[in-house]
């Protein structure tokens, strides 16, 4: 039986990630409404910095496990990140463990957090990998669409590899929405379907958030 992240540890990360990201920076959060309040969802956030997943497990309104690259759990990190809940993956091989966790983390109602493009670049969704679309369709859960910008846009003074200190990063929030196509079916075609679906989604929605936000 496959270990699955605690709830309780994910909500310890929560409050971490409140004081860190408010104390650090000014997150502006919008349509955080529209997390479901309850009931498995999958935040599907794009990634151009390392703050970015702390600061949507700091501004979500749900206590939220994600899917970390396993290279990350090193030395005290190990043990820290484990305990707040947070998923290691193995991006390079088929880590049956990783992800037995993360449809755990959805069977028992939770969030799990993912970067859809596999790794840190321009966070634009150019390149959505089919993972996503096998935990959407798998689960059932609906996906959130998560826009972080303003986290890479300059260094700080302090620490080259975070934002300036006290800098405006706006968090955007997007409509839930469902990858498949209602059949359940969980074949390459219906996977591949699906992830085009999502991309298209994120997409969009991240042209939208440029909009709101003046990015």
């Amino acid at each position: 039986m496959t270990d699955v992240p605690s709830m309780r540890g994910a909500e310890v990360g929560r409050r971490i990630g409140v004081g860190l990201m408010y104390g650090l920076w000014k997150p502006r959060v919008l349509g955080s409404w529209r997390v479901p309040a309850s009931g498995p969802v999958i935040l599907a956030v794009n990634h151009s910095h390392n703050i970015d997943g702390p600061m949507v497990m700091g501004v979500a309104p749900r206590p939220t496990h994600f899917l970390i690259k396993k290279e990350a759990f090193v030395g005290p990190l190990d043990p820290f990140l484990t305990g707040i809940g947070q998923v290691k993956v193995d991006r390079h091989s088929t880590d049956r463990t990783a992800i037995a966790r993360a449809l755990g983390v959805l069977e028992q109602g939770g969030v799990l957090g993912i970067f859809p493009e596999g790794t840190r670049g321009e966070g634009d969704f150019a390149s959505i990998r089919a993972g996503l679309a096998y935990f959407a369709v798998r689960s059932g859960a609906p996906i959130v669409p998560v826009a972080v910008l303003g986290s890479s846009g300059r260094p700080g003074r302090l620490i080259k590899a975070l934002p300036p200190l006290r800098s405006r990063v706006d968090v955007v929030f997007g409509d839930p929405f469902d990858a498949g196509d209602g059949s359940g079916r969980r074949t390459r075609k219906a996977l591949d379907e699906a992830t085009a679906r999502i991309q298209k989604q994120l997409t969009a929605h991240l042209e939208n958030a440029r909009r709101l936000t003046g990015r």
